[in-house]
């Protein structure tokens, strides 16, 4: 799992069939004191996220077992919204 802040979404008119209908979102992957890490993530949005958000990220397998992506073709799914992040230094 990763922590990530939405950046944006991605439109695309002509993808895999099973892709109809979900929301694709851009996750720029962060540290836990809220600094950006390096590169970007596109998810498949399974909990209704909005821009600017903070989210955790499953990859792999875990996004395919993600709710309404069963035998879809994704490797990152948005399964929850961040409300707080409280750590132990």
């Amino acid at each position: 799992m990763i922590i990530g802040r939405i950046l944006g979404t991605v439109v695309s008119t002509q993808k895999d069939e099973r892709l109809h209908g979900k929301k694709l979102l851009i996750v720029k992957p962060v540290n836990l004191d809220g600094t950006d890490q390096s590169g970007y993530v596109v998810a498949v949005d399974t909990v209704g996220a909005g821009f600017h958000e903070k989210v955790i990220v499953v990859g792999g397998s875990s996004a395919r077992m993600a709710e309404g992506n069963k035998d879809c073709p994704v490797d990152s799914a948005i399964i929850g919204v961040i409300d707080t992040i409280d750590f132990t230094s």
